[in-house]
């Protein structure tokens, strides 16, 4: 096919919007309890059935007094009854009466205010105020988390920790989600071996299917089938239609340069389209685009870290807006070298780092190793992809660089 981009690629930047631009959700939805919506994206608005707590509670342990004024070091109260959580008071306070409350438990009516048990002091059913108590009347309003019919959750959000304590809060048991993209996983190289079986000569261990599908698992996204696969066209011909067939995306690695073994791409022509190949980017040129079947493909490199970055990098996007999500890119922040980085202008990279906080709370990023796309030992520990520009050579320690974060929000 022809280069459209010339030999170097398509930037990085661009081939993200051209694959987004081309995709839609799939549309799919389906119910899932709580217990197993981390992650998931809404397929609907969410809204209280009631208002939660739905009843004045108190914030602390107390005492309840009946009326709302506040009251002076000195006043009394008699004692009438307790309020526990899920054991309230029956009764409505009347004029000098107050009930022990416990945090958590509902205020009774004919009280507007609970006086911390730290300012009072009782014995038998006497109880009289030592300390001012201040304006603050302690009560949390029956509304405090929702009121009925309000908005929990949006259509189209992306369901974390906070979203599903409160769902929770508020009674929901289970609720509709989009369903994720089945994806399709396809490794293809003569020469791969599975781990733990002896290696004959020239032979390496097989790991991309391993590397990946944690990466994904990490992503929220799981592989639903998996080929490994020689380099010849008909066995890769079948797999790519039978994982078209199954699956709502297609994914492989390797195969999809120019040389004499490589099939995938050629093969992805003849069964659909290939909309571009090759990245202008470090690691990662070997990278192929398009449609199997009308379902969408993404070739990704056969070295393992080329592999990793560009499903970061496009894929994640890609799977995103499938799911139904915007597409959120990974934060970005500022860092230093903290020593010289020995490179060739060219080509844009994106370097695995670690980042370093220093005492003054400057951010350093520390490369350690080999950057080479086969080895895998530099992504571990891994915090920070490092922006380099195609223009920059050797870099001074010192170097400010803009990094993209690998850190996943915890709540």
């Amino acid at each position: 096919m022809t280069e459209p981009y010339g030999r170097e690629g398509l930037p990085l930047e661009q081939a993200r919007l051209q694959i987004l631009e081309a995709l839609q959700p799939t549309g799919l939805s389906e119910m899932v309890p709580l217990s197993v919506a981390l992650g998931r994206i809404t397929a609907g608005a969410v809204q209280a059935a009631a208002a939660v707590p739905g009843f004045r509670a108190s914030i602390m342990d107390g005492y309840a007094i009946a009326g709302s004024e506040q009251p002076q070091p000195g006043a009394r109260w008699r004692l009438v009854g307790v309020s526990a959580a899920g054991a309230p008071f029956g009764a409505r306070l009347e004029g000098g009466e107050a009930v022990r409350i416990l945090t958590g438990a509902v205020v009774p009516e004919g009280s507007e205010r609970v006086l911390p048990q730290e300012l009072m002091a009782a014995q038998g059913d006497q109880l009289e105020l030592l300390k001012p108590c201040g304006p603050n009347p302690w009560i949390r309003s029956p509304q405090e988390e929702a009121a009925p019919g309000q908005e929990l959750v949006a259509a189209g959000q992306r369901l974390g920790v906070a979203e599903l304590g409160r769902l929770a809060s508020c009674g929901v048991r289970e609720l509709s989600v989009m369903r994720r993209p089945r994806i399709g996983l396809l490794i293809s190289g003569d020469e791969l071996l599975p781990p733990g079986e002896v290696r004959g000569p020239g032979q390496i261990w097989e790991s991309n299917s391993a590397l990946l599908s944690a990466l994904l698992q990490r992503l929220g996204y799981a592989v639903a089938q998996q080929r490994v696969v020689v380099d010849q066209p008909e066995p890769l011909r079948q797999a790519l239609q039978e994982l078209a067939a199954d699956c709502d995306v297609v994914v492989s690695t390797g195969g999809v340069s120019a040389g004499d073994s490589d099939w995938i791409r050629p093969l992805v022509e003849e069964l659909g389209q290939v909309r571009f190949w090759k990245l202008f980017l470090k690691p990662g040129r070997p990278f192929a685009w398009g449609q199997v079947a009308g379902v969408p493909f993404f070739g990704l490199p056969g070295n393992p870290v080329a592999a990793a970055i560009t499903a970061l990098q496009l894929l994640w996007p890609a799977l995103q807006k499938l799911e139904g999500a915007e597409p959120e890119p990974l934060p970005r922040l500022k860092v230093r070298l903290e020593a010289a980085l020995r490179r060739g202008a060219g080509r844009p990279e994106l370097a695995r780092a670690q980042l370093v906080v220093a005492p003054d709370g400057g951010l350093w990023a520390r490369v350690e190793g080999s950057q080479a796309s086969s080895r895998i030992g530099s992504l571990s520990g891994a915090d920070l992809l490092l922006e380099i520009p195609a223009e920059l050579g050797a870099l001074e320690a010192g170097t400010e660089l803009w990094a993209q974060l690998l850190r996943l929000p915890l709540l």
